[in-house]
Formats: C-alpha cells, structure tokens, sequence
C-alpha cells in the first residue's frame, strides 16, 4: 500500500537525508562497531548537513520544522541506510527538546547553537543500578548550598554517555516526595563528574552507552533545567514522543528487516530451486509483509495525531508495543530464513537481529506498556 503521509517537500527532505546516511555514516558501520562508538565528526557532519534539532527556531541556528514527520524521515533513512548505533535522533528529538522546552532563554541560547552545529552532543542521565523505569527509587541527590546545588549520585546505561558535552541529570531534590526530582544541565569538565566504563552490550555496539559518576559537582544555579522538584514531570512529558521515536525505528527496521530477507531468498537455492520457490517461504514472508504494511498505517496515524497534539499515552504504548514486538518477529524470521548465513554477522541481517532486541526494552518494555494498556481498558 502506498503511503501518502509526505509531501513533495518531505520527499525532497527524505532524498537529501538518504544521500547522507550513504555518504557519510554508512561507510563508517564497521570500524565503529568495533571501536564502541561513533566518531564525533559524525555529529559535525549531520549538523553540517541541517539534520540536527530541525525543530530549534532560526533564532539559535535551526530550521524551525515543527512537523514531526521530518524527525520521522530521518529515523527511517538512518535505519536502513546509516547505522542504528548513530543516535542522531535520541541527540536531537529525544534530549533537545527538553532545553527547548524547559529551558530558559538564556539557557536556549548557550546550549542550542552548539547541538544544532553537532559541536555539543547530548544525553540524558534517569536510571540507575537500582532503579530502572521507577524513578522513585532513585538514590542520586542534588543539595541546595544557597549559590549552588551540590550533586552526588550514579547512573548507568547512559546512551551517548561517553561523548556527550552536556548531561540532563534527574536528581531527587525533596526527600519527601517521591516524585520530588529536579533536572540539571552537568556540563563536561565539571569537578566531581566522571565517566565509567563504555558498556558492552548485545547490540547496537556501535554506540557508546555507558555509567556516569558524580561526586560533589556543583551545579550552578543557572543550569537547572526547569522547574525545581519538577523534573518528574517534565519527564513524563517527553514519554509520548519518546515512544513515537522508538516505534518509527522500529517499524523501519522491521520493513528493512523484510527486504533484505526477501532479497536472500530469491537467490539463494536449496535443492535445485530458489528458497523463495517454497511454500513455507512465501507464506512467513507474507505474513510479514502484511504485518509491515499495517505498521506504516498505524505509525503514519499516531505521527498525525501527535502533530495534532492529540497522541495520549496509552496509544503511544500501544504503538510502541506494536511495533517492537513486530519487529523482533521480522528479524526472527529473517536470521532463520537465511540459516547459517543469518548467524554470521558479515550478513546485515545478523547485525539487525542483535541491535533489535533492546526495542522491546527501551523507552519502556512490552510488559509495561501492556500494563499502561491493560489499565486504560480495565481500570
């Protein structure tokens, strides 16, 4: 089914963005993969490019594209073209919009200029060893000491943690309160604020995630990111389209997932025939191609309503939730359709298989979007 959510001027926006993931993040997949992390110059270039926080007025260097659809493209042509380790979007749809939203307008121009240039890379610091998606359980603290807040704490699985300049920390800030967290702008150099280890993990092994230290850092009053013991809220905020984000990834990685398996199968020959000749092959493949189409017109649906302002929470879950769990079954069925070639990661699809796994984890798992679910359809 064709898809109709894009207008020439988008189209445009895709080809362009598409010429960019080839040329430069493409090439680049395996020696990051084997490095741990991307090089920063990959930011540089996406900023170079006007790919970077597109939302941002002209006022602090952006393009001022509201439309969510442009942060859509991107996502999708960095799936198939770029490299799922390359958090570009988690940068600049996930993280900046939390300054641009919350924060002053002192605080916009200080820190927008250099994440729209790509010279300042962002990340968000919420979990902890102890506490993952309950952030009432978090043990790191921010003091006020009257001229500033002394910050203690840890956090872990911190994506772009390694190469970020600028962290937005969620500390506990009224001990009282369980949702009593404020959000801090911990700026690289800061005394007290250390990186640990760069994690190694399943999939995505070309972006660097890793554990965040801090020991007495004083934070200046002028890098609290909104409002005092409100950070909880301000995180609850940015959920919605967190989800929309992983969903898009998602439902492009389970449509490049398809294709490259189809592809295999046309080639490959099994007692004297291609596989794609048998009955089995053709019946899983199409079931996932159903299964794909459906997923564009259910994302394209969800991107509408949340342009509109209109995407509630429960329906951010269930699209995400969708969509995960589709395309773990694409990548499942692709390893197995390419046998022992699917096993071996010079194969994309080997590769795809391991990044995908965190998507029924991240920005929330299956099992607690189906509680977020289950309690709007039964109380």
């Amino acid at each position: 089914m064709k898809r109709n959510a894009f207008d020439a001027d988008m189209e445009l926006f895709r080809d362009n963005a598409r010429k960019f993931f080839q040329k430069e993040i493409a090439p680049n997949w395996e020696r990051w993969r084997e490095a741990g992390m991307v090089d920063r110059e990959a930011f540089l270039k996406a900023g170079e490019a006007g790919l970077l926080c597109i939302w941002a007025d002209e006022a602090y260097g952006g393009l001022g594209l509201k439309d969510f659809r442009y942060e859509q493209i991107l996502i999708e042509e960095n799936a198939r073209y770029g490299d799922s380790g390359f958090f570009m979007s988690m940068h600049s749809r996930m993280f900046g919009p939390y300054i641009g939203n919350f924060g002053t307008e002192e605080q916009k121009q200080r820190f927008l200029p250099g994440c729209i240039t790509g010279e300042s890379i962002l990340a968000i610091a919420m979990t902890e060893p102890d506490a993952g998606s309950d952030l009432a359980g978090m043990k790191s603290r921010a003091e006020d000491r009257g001229d500033h807040w002394l910050l203690n704490g840890q956090k872990t699985f911190i994506s772009n943690g390694i190469l970020a300049d600028v962290v937005i920390v969620a500390a506990k800030t009224d001990p009282e309160n369980s949702h009593g967290v404020t959000l801090f702008l911990v700026e690289r150099g800061m005394q007290g604020f250390e990186r640990g280890r760069n994690l190694k993990k399943m999939g995505l092994k070309s972006q660097d995630t890793a554990e965040l230290f801090f020991k007495d850092v004083k934070i200046p009053k002028a890098n609290v990111l909104g409002q005092v013991n409100g950070g909880f809220y301000h995180l609850m905020q940015g959920l919605a389209e967190e989800r929309l984000i992983a969903a898009t990834g998602n439902i492009a990685g389970a449509a490049y997932a398809l294709d490259l398996t189809k592809n295999y199968v046309q080639e490959r020959k099994v007692f004297g025939k291609p596989l794609s000749k048998f009955q089995n092959t053709r019946f899983k493949l199409a079931e996932l191609d159903m299964e794909v189409d459906m997923g564009w017109a259910y994302l394209d649906k969800a991107v509408e309503a949340h342009n509109a302002g209109e995407l509630s929470p429960v329906d951010a879950a269930r699209v995400k939730l969708f969509s995960s769990e589709l395309f773990g079954r694409a990548v499942d069925e692709g390893v197995q359709l390419h046998g022992g070639n699917g096993y071996m990661e010079e194969y994309p699809i080997c590769r795809l298989y391991q990044d995908e796994r965190i998507g029924r984890i991240a920005a929330g798992t299956s099992e607690i979007m189906k509680e977020i679910i289950s309690r709007d359809i039964l109380g």
